[in-house]
């Protein structure tokens, strides 16, 4: 299981960034969402679940 950003989608409303700070930011000049640098994120993380859960446009979603 891995995750997926749809940048396309992504209305940014920061809830990616809110619910798993470690893992979501927002682009400074497009404030869409952006994935924080380092280690591959957890899709098991609950702090990555809720994100998925809570994004508005669906611009995350967790792959199998």
């Amino acid at each position: 299981m891995g995750i997926v950003i749809d940048r396309s989608l992504c209305v940014g409303a920061g809830m990616c960034a809110l619910s798993a700070p470690g893992v979501f930011d927002q682009d400074p000049d497009e404030g869409t969402v952006t994935p924080v640098g380092g280690a591959a994120p957890d899709p098991g993380d609950p702090a990555v679940r809720r994100a998925v859960d809570t994004c508005p446009s669906g611009a995350i979603t967790l792959a199998p």
